[in-house]
């Protein structure tokens, strides 16, 4: 288990799923870091009087981070074994059928399963062998924070100035998070649906969640006296944003939103098309209508998982820009069914009302009752309707799962009282585990049920 926080409550082929896609899709890309300064290597923090202590038991930070970090078997050592996994029979069919020649050399590959740091900013300990290594995350450490972070007076504040990247910060994290975990422009860092032909996962991504399985520290006194008190629904909130933002960028730029005559199918729902095809004289439609896409009968979808979360959140916490990004959300639905030059202009759009509502998310200040909003308008009846595919599904258990683990964390829900909603929370997660087998009516109903105990508990 996480320090400070409890695990996920669903059930282990769906975490073991999200592990997977951990392993394959590193979270956390090298795009905040190559700015400048030197990248010094995983092997410049081991030493056992900075980050490679065998015991956490340090008096400012645990100091066995570099243990979690190679941790051979858990979610938390998934950076760790990014580029090994390159090597592995997956990463090499991967890398053969869309002819890039070795995985582990590929630099269509590189980007996210390693700290793919130019060649002129490579120091001496480092190699492309450490995976996604602490300066992925961190920023590039020689010649910037590295000497400073560890000596007085040396404060996070001065740390930052210094390069660090502030990882404390939602938005920030969220930007590291999200070039990897959904997409950029920068090299490497781009999941196109030929890579997913050929077998790489499908890119999935919740910042509070992921943020918890990748979790290298402690949330003690000391922690809160340098950083602040983090706040598990900001984290989860501004993820959402971000998520939605950097969707609208990247589906607005020709070169990532089409493939040629089609558009990049990256971007859409999967399920919407890979379906179980029957000729006969009864159809029998493989869908549902689903109220918040105004699109053309037939037309395979966007896929809209995170901003059926941002509506929801944008409901609950700043319902004075909710309709602004509503009417965003589907007008952008509309013109993807209308044309690229007007899906382009609609994703920018939504992209902008996205970086505002980041924005606003990240600098409010947050009660003990803003859960229990989310989690309400989720599951209530403006918002269930909408869960008609896998995606959006997925999202909405694991936030549920996400915003009561914070309830209980913070102390507005014991943990017995939590123990006796997770049967339906598992009961959702059973609904999404397989996505040939989605059932999102069972999926609703127990997503309600679950709702409806928490909200008794207020």
């Amino acid at each position: 288990m996480i320090a400070g926080r409890a695990a996920p409550s669903g059930p282990r082929r769906v975490l073991a799923r999200v592990a997977a896609v951990l392993a394959l899709a590193a979270l956390y890309p090298v795009s905040t870091a190559l700015g400048g300064g030197t990248f010094e290597g995983v092997a410049t923090c081991a030493g056992s009087t900075c980050h490679g202590r065998a015991e956490g038991n340090g008096a400012v930070v645990r100091q066995d981070e570099i243990a979690t970090w190679q941790e051979p078997s858990s979610p938390s050592g998934a950076h760790s074994r990014a580029y090994a996994v390159l090597g592995g029979r997956r990463g090499q069919q991967i890398a053969a059928s869309l002819g890039l020649g070795n995985a582990q050399s590929a630099p269509a590959c590189l980007g996210c399963h390693a700290t793919n740091a130019p060649a002129g900013q490579r120091g001496a300990k480092f190699t492309l062998t450490d995976g996604v290594g602490c300066e992925s995350c961190h920023g590039a450490s020689g010649g910037t924070w590295l000497a400073e972070h560890y000596a007085l007076p040396a404060t996070h504040a001065s740390n930052i100035a210094a390069g660090l990247t502030p990882l404390d910060n939602p938005r920030a994290r969220a930007g590291v998070c999200l070039d990897c975990h959904y997409g950029s422009s920068k090299p490497g860092q781009f999941v196109t649906h030929a890579m997913m032909a050929a077998g790489h996962p499908r890119v999935s991504f919740e910042l509070d969640l992921f943020s918890a399985l990748q979790q290298h520290h402690q949330i003690d006194g000391d922690y809160i006296a340098r950083k602040g008190a983090p706040s598990s629904v900001r984290f989860w909130a501004v993820g959402q944003a971000e998520a939605v933002r950097r969707a609208g960028q990247l589906f607005a730029q020709p070169k990532l939103g089409y493939e040629g005559a089609f558009p990049q199918f990256y971007f859409l729902d999967c399920h919407s098309c890979h379906r179980t095809i029957a000729d006969g004289p009864n159809r029998k439609l493989t869908f549902e209508t689903n109220p918040g896409r105004p699109i053309p009968f037939g037309n395979p979808p966007f896929n809209d998982e995170n901003m059926i979360m941002l509506s929801a959140v944008a409901g609950a916490l700043v319902p004075g820009e909710a309709g602004a990004f509503q009417t965003a959300a589907r007008d952008f639905h509309k013109a993807f069914g209308a044309g690229p030059a007007e899906a382009r202009a609609a994703a920018q759009a939504l992209s902008a009302r996205a970086g505002a509502l980041a924005e606003s998310l990240s600098g409010r200040a947050y009660a003990d009752a803003d859960a229990f909003k989310i989690i309400a308008i989720i599951a209530g009846e403006a918002t269930a309707p909408r869960f008609t595919d896998y995606a959006g599904s997925v999202q909405a258990v694991m936030a549920v799962d996400t915003l009561l683990n914070a309830l209980v964390r913070e102390g507005r829900v014991t943990q017995g009282a939590a123990a006796g909603i997770r049967g339906d929370i598992s009961r959702a997660y059973k609904a999404v585990e397989e996505p040939n087998a989605y059932r999102p009516a069972d999926f609703r109903t127990a997503l309600k049920s679950a709702s409806t105990a928490i909200a008794r508990l207020k």
